[in-house]
Formats: C-alpha cells, sequence, structure tokens
C-alpha cells in the first residue's frame, strides 16, 4: 500500500488553516476553457472567476462554473442562470469566516436550488432545466447537481473522482422507489398494443429525470434538490471537465481525459466536444467547460499522464474526515496528492439536507424563512425537522426554519402532502 493512501484526513478547518498559515501555498491559479455545439440551443454556462465573500477583499475571491442544460424550451436554463448564483449566496449569512463560509455552501447550495424552482415555477413557464454547479474557493471544491449533466475531476497524479450524480430514473433505482412512494408513476412510453419503448419516464409529463430545476407540469415528484458533494484536493491541483449529456453518452470518464492530454483548457473543451460528436453526429446541444486549477509559482502547462496503476480507475471512495486530534499530523505535514471528501449528501429531503452540526445562528438568519429567504415574524416559521420521520436529536421547535409557503412544497416535495390536479388522474 503506497504512502499516500495512508494519510491521515484531517477536518476542513485545520486544512484551511494550513494554508492561511504557508506562505509556499497561496491561493491557485484558474484557467479554463468551453466549447459547444449547438443543435437547440439550450445549453447554457456561467463563469465568474472573480467573485468575492466580502465586498472589496481580494483575498476573499472564489470562482463559479456552472452548466445548464434545458429541456422543453430554454426559459428555465437561463433563468437559473440568472438567479441561481444570487439565490445561493443570499442563504448564508454574513459576517461567516472562511471555514464557516466554506461549510455553509452544502447548504446553501441546496436553498439556491429551491429557490430558484421555486420562484421559477411562479412564472408559470413549463420548461426544465439539469444544473452542474461548481464552486471554487481556494482548494476546495463544491459542486451542486440536478440531472443528467457531469462533473468529473483528475488529480495532477492521474486519479479520477465523480463529484456528481446521474439523476436519470433509467438507472437510479432508489430515485424510481422515491416517486413512486410519493404518488408518481414510472414507465416507458406506450405506443400502444402494449409495446413500450425509451428510457424510463415519470409520468405525468414523461420527464426521463428525477431531479431538475422547472418542469412544473411533471409535478412535485421532479425535485430541485441537489446532490452535492465537497472536496479538497491537494496543492498539486488537477483539472475540472463539466459537460452536458451529450459528452457522457459517447465518452467516459478516462475517454475525456485522455482525449485531451496535453492540451490547454479551451483546446481540451473543443476536442471533448469534437469526440463526443464525431461518432454519430451533433443530435442534441453538446457542451463542456474544461477548468485547471494549478499551484501559483508553477507555470501553465499541460498535467502529466495518469500514473499506469491508477489509470482507468474511478474514485467513488474518498478519504473521510475524522474529527480526531490533528496537532501532531499538523507538525509533521507534508500534502501528499490526494482529494479529501469534506461533505457529500444526495438525499431528497430537505429537512436532511437543510440540518448542520454547526451553530444555527452561524448557518442561518434568525427569522428568515431557510430556502425563499423571505421575513417571517417570531413563531410564524415551521421547523424543517416537525414531520419529519427521522429528526434525530432534533426537536420539532428547533431551527432552521421555513415559511408556509416552503413548507408547503416541501411536502409536495416529500409525498407528504396530496396533489388533487394529479390524484383524479388516477381513479
Amino acid at each position: 500500500m503506497s504512502m499516500r493512501s495512508e494519510h491521515q484526513t484531517v477536518q476542513l478547518s485545520v486544512l484551511l488553516e494550513r494554508e492561511l498559515a504557508s506562505e509556499k501555498i497561496g491561493r491557485p491559479d484558474i484557467v479554463y476553457g468551453e466549447a459547444s455545439q449547438s443543435k437547440k440551443g439550450e445549453d447554457f454556462t456561467l463563469v465568474k472567476i472573480d467573485c468575492e465573500r466580502v465586498v472589496g477583499d481580494a483575498d476573499s475571491t472564489f470562482s463559479v462554473f456552472a452548466l445548464f442544460d434545458g429541456h422543453n424550451g430554454s426559459q428555465a436554463a437561463i433563468y437559473s442562470r440568472e438567479h441561481l448564483l444570487d439565490n445561493t449566496i443570499a442563504a448564508i449569512p454574513p459576517d461567516l469566516d472562511r471555514d464557516e463560509w466554506v461549510a455553509a455552501l452544502p447548504r446553501a447550495l441546496v436553498a439556491g436550488f429551491v429557490k430558484t424552482d421555486k420562484d421559477f415555477q411562479e412564472t408559470a413557464k413549463t420548461s426544465g432545466t439539469t444544473v452542474t454547479f461548481v464552486i471554487l474557493e481556494g482548494w476546495v471544491i463544491t459542486a451542486a447537481s440536478v440531472g443528467d449533466s457531469r462533473c468529473i475531476f483528475e488529480s495532477a497524479d492521474g486519479d479520477i473522482y465523480y463529484l456528481s450524480a446521474d439523476h436519470r430514473l433509467e438507472c437510479n433505482e432508489e430515485e424510481r422507489e422515491r416517486i413512486t412512494s410519493s404518488g408518481g408513476e414510472v414507465g416507458r412510453l406506450n405506443t400502444g398494443g402494449g409495446a413500450e419503448i425509451g428510457p424510463l419516464r415519470c409520468w405525468p409529463g414523461g420527464l426521463c429525470l428525477s431531479r431538475s430545476i422547472g418542469d412544473m407540469d411533471v409535478g412535485p415528484f421532479i425535485v430541485p434538490v441537489p446532490y452535492v458533494k465537497q472536496v479538497k484536493m491537494s496543492t498539486a491541483g488537477g483539472r475540472l471537465i463539466i459537460s452536458s449529456d451529450g459528452v457522457w453518452d459517447a465518452l467516459s470518464a478516462e475517454k475525456a481525459f485522455e482525449c485531451c492530454r496535453g492540451m490547454p483548457p479551451d483546446a481540451a473543451a473543443a476536442q471533448i466536444v469534437k469526440e463526443a460528436i464525431e461518432p454519430k453526429g451533433i443530435r442534441d446541444d453538446t457542451t463542456c467547460i474544461v477548468v485547471d486549477v494549478l499551484p501559483q509559482e508553477k507555470p501553465v502547462a499541460p498535467l502529466p499522464p495518469p500514473k499506469k496503476q491508477t489509470k482507468g480507475v474511478l474514485k467513488s471512495m474518498f478519504k473521510k474526515k475524522t474529527s480526531e486530534s490533528t496537532s501532531q499530523i499538523d507538525k509533521e505535514y507534508v500534502e501528499p496528492d490526494v482529494v479529501e471528501e469534506l461533505y457529500e449528501e444526495g438525499s431528497a429531503m430537505l429537512s436532511e439536507r437543510l440540518d448542520t452540526k454547526y451553530p444555527l445562528c452561524n448557518m442561518f438568519r434568525l427569522f428568515t424563512c431557510a430556502v425563499c429567504q423571505v421575513e417571517m415574524k417570531p413563531g410564524e416559521g415551521v421547523s424543517i425537522h416537525t414531520g419529519s420521520s427521522n429528526p434525530g436529536n432534533s426537536r420539532p421547535w428547533d431551527g432552521p426554519f421555513l415559511c408556509s409557503s416552503c413548507q408547503e412544497r416541501r411536502e409536495f416535495m416529500e409525498g407528504k402532502r396530496a396533489v388533487p390536479r394529479y390524484n383524479s388522474d388516477s381513479d
């Protein structure tokens, strides 16, 4: 067993303090490129590399890379591109220090996705969109996703990691069970005479995804609650690929990295799109973003080829953080090229996704809905733990709290409230 696999992982706060204390590490350089071939004009991207946690503080910058793959029109993709980042940042209380801000991101992304979906559905548009949304803060990657676009990461050492989850009904049994237990139906398109064709879909509506933003015609069974993974890469950096399903229907993760080995990000993105559409021609919008995360002291250069012993191996398991003391580790620390998992959760239940081990006053504003940020009078909000089948150590009067509108939407999404307009279809 290599020394790298035996490395002891540490807490997020320790990792961040270590960066600040070392003059050699600093923040990474971010170099990116994107490419697209359009068939329907429903793919959109968002790239911002100069966001600030603290306005006017250049040392608090973070970067955002997002891909919105629309369907049944482009309205949901455009709306999400314009509002999702603001809705996410609005869910983070002010005056948090860096480690609290990074730790709050997974919960804030859940709130941001749900609020964006809720607000968009009020426009009465029936389009929908997949979303893969990535925030880079220093050496920490936080990725949130609904739908079937993907984000994958290759470390400088050649290991490949999935940072997103597929929400296709065809390949996700857990999501199929969630929909049917909530009152929805899952099946293939019936052409008459008992013949069924195509992928599994959710009915009514016929969407083949179990999670998205928008899609109000499908009903509350299709939820906007994202899968979220947060990891810390080593200071050797690596390469991110964020692509729509048009790429992944044609290429494996290994093939995507291999086909652009040695290329700068802009050429790499174009090559990945070319490789994806070349065999059968373009049948759907195909979009790719490539991001290289590089140490500042090193010049921009192609990533080295992967190690032979790890080539083609996808890492589904990460080093887990531990709560034990790390003072001795800090003293003898030499960072290997390893990706350490800080957070991962894919549940569709808001009571689980908005829960937090941090003090509630640090993660949520008092008397403010944890999702839509509307101000509430004391006693007006409903605890996210109310009605939960597994509240853990929380009590119904503990926060965070939802306004009545968001609580009603939560009950619909979790199958705890009937939807009258769909009940008649099953009678």
